[in-house]
């Protein structure tokens, strides 16, 4: 059985049709819609104005959109840059918060500007518009720059390595030759230390052993003693402090040489136009990623690659400030026009005019005067000079009759016969 088919009872088979609604109760119901409107007109035209709570709703709600995003962006901002830190996340919402109650203030001042009698009220509500305004744009500014920010900064990054890469490719020449004076400077020293330590070694060998000899006295205790004496050249120790020294310098030297060398294996000229070819790649690419760039570059005619920051910056002030402008208002102008005043609808109204019944019989005097000295508007049109009646179904001119047609059909009176 079909679960979704409504089941049939007895009585409503048995109770026959339902009863057609009740005609008093259907009046009754429209004369009550009918008087609901002009009471509702009628307020409308006491007050001077009425509102279209309709628009109002919508201008509402494009506020707390507006509202809304500003504090999620906000929060996201201090997020990002509170640096973990709750104390400073906290203080940068206080600003968004009071920012978004002065947001909510627009709406209530449009209406307030249409409905106000008084010319100093209403200036005072549009000069509350527009400080408001100037908040939400900061905010809808806000958001758009954050919206942006990403892709800057990629942007940005990308181009700093591109200027690194350009310069180290600039000076790689430089750097070259001063790594090659640097080696050849190195291998010199290192020559020379050579050099001095064999000749230190070769005079040391060339001097005459140490001369030994045994030497026989007397103590103070009067015992007899004998020694073994050994007298060096004096000019040996200071060869062979020379030549120590010049063991340390050159391993020194040696150490300095081997890192000039790869400092300068690594200056290759290829690979610094390698990586300047991989810098304007990824600056390109970032570049093609960001909107602002595109848009810079069609407004100013150029290539994206070559959009300077300050014609960025310029097109950025354009793209994110105006429609900020534009978003502040937005709402504000909906409330402004959800507000129509009796000057907008006196079609609808008699201005609240009111006939006084004892002037009444004063107005019909004077209308039935006019209406005697001027018959001619209530007066009926002339007969046909001829006194011929016009048959409905007259031939146009030109046009024959019908062929079975051999008398005219129904025909009217003339203008005024009969009257």
């Amino acid at each position: 059985m079909d679960a979704t088919r409504p089941m049939i009872s007895i009585k409503s088979i048995f109770s026959g049709p339902p009863a057609p609604p009740s005609r008093d109760l259907e009046r009754e119901k429209r004369e009550w819609r009918l008087e609901t409107d002009r009471w509702r007109h009628q307020r409308h035209v006491e007050k001077g104005y009425r509102i279209k709570w309709g628009y109002v709703g919508i201008a509402y709600l494009v506020e707390f959109m507006v509202i809304g995003a500003s504090l999620w962006g906000a929060w996201l901002f201090a997020g990002v840059y509170s640096d973990g830190d709750w104390h400073a996340f906290y203080f940068m919402l206080l600003a968004p918060l009071v920012y978004a109650a002065v947001e909510l203030c627009r709406v209530p001042l449009g209406i307030l500007a249409r409905t106000q009698r008084s010319y100093f009220v209403r200036a005072l509500a549009v000069l509350g518009i527009i400080f408001a305004a100037g908040v939400t744009t900061k905010s809808v500014s806000q958001l758009g720059e954050m919206m942006f920010h990403p892709r800057l900064m990629e942007a940005a990054r990308t181009k700093t390595a591109l200027k690194d890469a350009q310069a180290d490719r600039a000076t790689i020449g430089d750097r070259i030759k001063a790594a090659d004076e640097r080696v050849a400077q190195y291998t010199a020293e290192l020559d020379q230390i050579e050099k001095r330590s064999a000749d230190n070694a070769q005079q040391l060998a060339g001097l005459p052993a140490q001369r030994c000899e045994r030497v026989f006295g007397t103590n103070s205790k009067g015992r007899k003693y004998q020694n073994l004496k050994c007298v060096a050249d004096p000019r040996v120790a200071a060869l062979s402090q020379g030549v120590a020294k010049a063991s340390a310098d050159r391993a020194g030297m040696i150490k300095d040489l081997e890192e000039a060398r790869k400092a300068r294996a690594a200056l290759d000229p290829g690979a610094a136009d390698r990586r300047v070819a991989d810098a304007e790649q990824g600056y390109r690419n970032a570049v093609n990623r960001s909107q602002l760039h595109s848009f810079t570059a069609m407004v100013y005619g150029v290539d994206p690659i070559d959009v300077t920051e300050s014609q960025v910056h310029a097109f950025l002030r354009i793209f994110v400030f105006l429609p900020a402008v534009c978003a502040a208002f937005a709402s504000t102008i909906l409330a402004l026009c959800a507000v129509s005043t009796r000057r907008t609808f006196m079609d609808e109204d008699d201005l609240g005019a009111a006939v006084n019944p004892e002037a009444a019989p004063y107005m019909l005097d004077a209308i039935a005067d006019a209406l005697r000295s001027h018959p001619e508007p209530i007066l009926p049109r002339a007969a046909n000079a001829s006194g011929a009646v016009i048959p409905m179904n007259r031939p146009a001119p030109g046009q024959q009759a019908m062929p079975n047609q051999t008398h005219p059909g129904p025909t009217l009176p003339a203008a005024g016969a009969g009257a």
